[in-house]
């Protein structure tokens, strides 16, 4: 049950991100582009989960824990740099 549980969602995040990418290539506004890239660090966080769960380890759980954090000083980083041309006041 959880192997067809795993690839239910393994094909659900693949065509998030393939919408996501879609949408940061042709988003109208850079703030589309934006959420377009912090939406796909989030499937991408659920990639790395799936793995996790399929193989059994608790490395890629924490791996994700990581890109989670990275992923969201980044996106405030960005949308700083956006808004102020400047990230460090």
């Amino acid at each position: 049950m959880i192997t067809v549980a795993l690839y239910i969602a393994a094909v659900a995040i693949a065509l998030a991100l393939l919408l996501n990418g879609w949408r940061l290539l042709k988003g109208p506004a850079l703030g589309d582009r934006i959420v377009a890239l912090d939406t796909m660090v989030i499937n991408v966080i659920g990639v790395i989960l799936l793995i996790g769960i399929a193989g059994g380890t608790a490395t890629y759980f924490e791996a994700a824990l990581l890109l989670a954090m990275v992923g969201f000083v980044s996106t405030i980083a960005y949308c700083k740099f956006v808004l102020r041309g400047d990230i460090v006041e």
